[in-house]
């Protein structure tokens, strides 16, 4: 990349926390789920990075993420070209894990070193999404735009802020514990200085299990109960990857339409309301996840059973976003949520919520469908979507050779 002045990288990083501080909620102070133990036993998991799919879609949520939605400054298609080769190179080598080399006495560090003289990969993935703008007329890719791509729809219980949405670029960034996902970020960072800046970034953590089953979210109920079966293969075919064809360009095989949306839980709100209205406003067990109509978190809620609502109401959360019907098969989508935790707001209330990231084929068959089917349920005076995107997850690279976007740029 184009390398930069300390006055430049002094203006650049001014912009970059400007970034940062407007994202509304950075999970900050987040306790590591390891606990004590985490101090002594880095992780080194390592998920393979070339293949035909990015990792970080159907990987197992880790505990730790940051998302952080970037605007391209590369002046020309080949510095683009040049921006994703090196964020490729450096994803491979953080995914993977190694010894930097020295640079010598007089150089800076190859590394922050924040994971210690060895980076371990402790199951980082790094996936590379691209939003709408990315395809304006800045680097000739107008006619490789996704079929469905667009800047994020505002729906209308949302409270969008447009400073905190959308961008040309997104990185998710997961990885098992905390310091390696800032770890990650601050070395793509440093590496891609001159061609890319941050224009929100929202950090985000998966609880544990508790008791058992699915992980819950900040309301207290588990969260992704539904979620399509990532190992089989057909079904991922059907719902999460896209296809060249039908109006989508070819170089789309193998990627994803990639949606973030950052909703504010109204806690403290949340908080007041007694235990069988929370649980009929969700349409489930608060304590063991359980549909009202059921004994166990995975079980049929068999809508068709309770015509009228008498059990579990028409307009609850999971009879709305997933009618169990075979019109609304193909709706599914397959959703990597993240908790945050970002302190409390000028106001001095509690600022937490949910990181809503979902996976899809097609935009507006599923996300956008399901979505208008929730508009105006009892759930939305107690949540504030405001930020976030729409994006489509790069098809992966296939080996050492290859890199993210390649077959976008062709």
């Amino acid at each position: 990349m184009t390398g930069i002045g300390r006055r430049d990288f002094l203006h650049a990083g001014a912009g970059v926390a400007a970034g940062v501080a407007a994202a509304g909620g950075l999970g900050a102070g987040l306790a590591s789920a390891h606990g004590a133990a985490a101090a002594v036993a880095p992780h080194a998991t390592t998920l393979p990075f070339h293949g035909e799919h990015q990792q970080g879609i159907l990987t197992p949520a880790q505990r730790s993420a940051a998302f952080v939605a970037l605007d391209v400054t590369a002046t020309s298609r080949a510095e683009l070209a040049d921006l994703l080769r090196t964020i490729t190179e450096r994803a491979r080598f953080l995914t993977t894990g190694g010894t930097p080399p020295d640079p010598g006495l007089t150089a800076p560090p190859r590394d922050s070193g924040v994971l210690g003289p060895t980076v371990v990969p402790d199951g980082l993935t790094v996936t590379l999404s691209v939003g709408a703008s990315l395809f304006d007329d800045r680097y000739g890719l107008a006619s490789a735009k996704p079929a469905k791509l667009r800047t994020m729809d505002e729906f209308p219980d949302d409270t969008l802020r447009r400073d905190v949405c959308d961008g040309d670029l997104l990185l998710q960034v997961c990885a098992d514990d905390r310091d390696a996902v800032t770890h990650a970020v601050r070395e793509i960072a440093r590496a891609t200085r001159g061609g890319m800046g941050v224009r929100w970034r929202q950090d985000g953590f998966v609880s544990p299990p508790r008791p058992s089953g699915t992980p819950r979210n900040l309301m207290g109920f588990k969260d992704g109960t539904s979620n399509p079966d990532t190992g089989d293969t057909a079904l991922m075919k059907q719902l999460v990857w896209a296809a060249g064809g039908s109006g989508e360009p070819a170089w789309v095989t193998g990627g994803s339409y990639h949606v973030v949306r950052v909703i504010r839980m109204l806690v403290e709100f949340w908080d007041r309301v007694n235990l069988h209205e929370q649980e009929n406003m969700i349409g489930r067990r608060r304590d063991t996840g359980a549909p009202l109509t059921a004994s166990a978190e995975h079980d049929d809620p068999h809508f068709e059973n309770d015509p009228t609502g008498d059990v579990i109401q028409l307009d609850a959360h999971i009879r709305l976003a997933n009618p169990r019907t075979k019109a609304s098969a193909d709706q599914r989508m397959l959703r990597r949520a993240y908790n945050y935790d970002g302190g409390v707001d000028a106001n001095g209330t509690l600022d937490m919520g949910l990181v809503f990231v979902a996976f899809n084929q097609d935009l507006d068959r599923q996300f956008v469908a399901v979505q208008k089917r929730l508009a105006g349920e009892p759930l939305t005076d107690y949540i504030q979507p405001f930020g976030g995107g729409y994006y489509f997850a790069l098809p992966g690279a296939r080996d050492s050779s290859d890199w993210l976007g390649r077959s976008m740029l062709a």
